[in-house]
């Protein structure tokens, strides 16, 4: 393979976008996770309001953490 060259990165930038995509697949996991025990817990007799909320919450918060990061990954950039 003549002519390809590696092409390092010096900034660490590659390894940093890496890091970014594992950590919001994992917080897409989560999110995932939380959303079939919230069904789950919604389909008992004795369900716990509170408990449910608080899944929610941390819900929305994940939600939240995942398009952070993925702004950081890919910012708008004005013309």
């Amino acid at each position: 393979m003549t002519g390809d060259v590696l092409q390092l990165d010096p900034t660490g930038e590659d390894a940093r976008r890496v890091a970014l995509v594992e950590r919001i697949v994992q917080l897409r996991v989560e999110h995932r996770d939380l959303n079939d025990v919230i069904d789950r817990i919604r389909e008992r007799a004795d369900v716990d309001n509170l408990q449910v909320t608080r899944m929610k919450r941390r819900k929305l918060l994940i939600k939240d953490q995942i398009a952070r990061l993925e702004r950081e990954l890919d910012p708008d950039i004005p013309a």
